[in-house]
């Protein structure tokens, strides 16, 4: 067996824990995963996903554009004080705060 060394790295908590389900739903630790993952790596001799930029980039005038059709859309919508904005924001809240 080859020489074992240890890898270490900070990760978001919550990824992590993501990670870690779909693993265990696929039948296997996180530390298996990883060495899955070094392993076809060291196969493709790259990463082993594409890894790619989209080949289109929106130029300023589409944006532009874009901002100005959501702009038309949302003219059409009626005005909302402060006070609605915020009874609807605890209306959610205490929703959620029902639901446990």
């Amino acid at each position: 067996m080859a020489e074992q060394v240890l890898n270490q790295f900070r990760s978001d908590k919550a990824l992590r824990e993501d990670c870690v389900a779909i693993y265990e739903a696929l039948g296997m630790d996180l530390n298996t995963a990883f060495r899955m993952f070094m392993e076809r790596t060291r196969m493709v001799r790259g990463l082993p996903f594409p890894a790619i930029l989209p080949e289109t980039r929106m130029t300023r005038a589409e944006a532009q554009k874009l901002i100005d059709d959501m702009r038309e859309e949302a003219a059409d919508l009626p005005e909302i004080s402060l006070d609605e904005i915020n009874a609807e924001i605890r209306a959610v809240r205490t929703e959620r705060k029902s639901r446990g």
